[in-house]
């Protein structure tokens, strides 16, 4: 059997999971959150292409994980912010005597907020993706992700 390629782990599995769970988009590299919308559409299309190829995807079921792709995205950006640095936002509830609550709160709450409103549609198109899916690969999902429990490994 062929192996399935590290994307997957990236972004497809990681999506059933936070589906299931219902948390969120899958975690991601901060390179992934900040390239062009013409990096993040050439970076979908190869994912497609190598996630197609790996489960024999026909032409419906890659539109169905092109728009899976497509609402992760719009969950990890809703997620990240308008122009946001995480790390500086985190500096700046620490930058003065005291740690600063309210912007922390409001942080959380935008967070939050983008998790309520997008997790369902990542959650429908998951599941479209998924079901639309023959009963072989549906197993290739499985036991990749019981091999690699869906997670990143960086090593």
């Amino acid at each position: 059997m062929a192996r399935i390629p590290a994307l997957i782990a990236r972004f497809a599995l990681p999506a059933l999971l936070s589906a299931a769970l219902v948390v969120g988009a899958p975690p991601s590299t901060r390179a992934a959150e900040t390239m062009s919308e013409q990096d993040a559409a050439k970076m979908k299309a190869r994912m497609v292409e190598k996630i197609g190829k790996h489960l024999d995807l026909d032409s419906g079921q890659k539109a169905k994980l092109g728009a899976l792709a497509d609402k992760l995205r719009e969950q990890q950006l809703a997620l990240r912010g308008k122009g946001a640095d995480p790390r500086a936002e985190l500096q700046g509830l620490v930058a003065g005597p005291t740690f600063d609550r309210a912007t922390a709160t409001a942080l959380i709450d935008a967070k939050l907020g983008a998790i309520s409103t997008k997790s369902p549609e990542v959650v429908l198109a998951m599941g479209d993706f998924y079901d639309s899916l023959k009963p072989d690969q549906q197993a290739k999902v499985r036991e990749f992700l019981a091999r690699h429990g869906g997670g990143h490994h960086h090593g």
